[in-house]
């Protein structure tokens, strides 16, 4: 198994203090910038930032659903970490500020297959949800 790594970043024309309690929101504002391609989103604790369990189902492709199970964690100032219970995947949120605006990564990180399937995931996937991750940036900075 070899670790696979996805990634997407953006300015946003906002404050990093607004930006971060806005990503931190669990409950009403992750909805809103979630794209089609995830389902059944429920937050079920919490629902600000650390301590908050949220669950979805993430439609990477039109064969590849993974049910997410995340639980959130803040180990420093304007990053949070979701970690999937169902699975290695582990999502990174920063937001840093650049002057009066800030600058938001979203990266996740999962154990790839191994062999044939394995060499595919790692070449194809990160792309996919590169993709997926610059559409929720760019509803994130709609909603700003």
């Amino acid at each position: 198994m070899a670790k696979v790594t996805a990634s997407a970043e953006r300015t946003i024309d906002a404050p990093a203090e607004k930006v971060r309690a806005l990503v931190a929101d669990y409950a009403e504002t992750r909805p809103k910038i979630l794209t089609e391609h995830y389902r059944d989103y429920e937050v079920v604790e919490g629902g600000t930032g650390a301590g908050t369990k949220a669950k979805w189902k993430l439609q990477a492709t039109s064969k590849r659903v993974r049910d997410v199970a995340a639980s959130v964690s803040e180990p420093a100032a304007g990053t949070l970490v979701e970690t999937d219970a169902n699975s290695s995947m582990v999502t990174t949120w920063t937001v840093r500020p650049a002057g009066e605006r800030s600058v938001v990564r979203i990266e996740t990180s999962w154990e790839g297959a191994g062999g044939i399937g394995g060499f595919f995931e790692k070449t194809f996937a990160p792309g996919g949800l590169r993709r997926i991750y610059d559409g929720v940036l760019g509803k994130l900075a709609e909603l700003v």
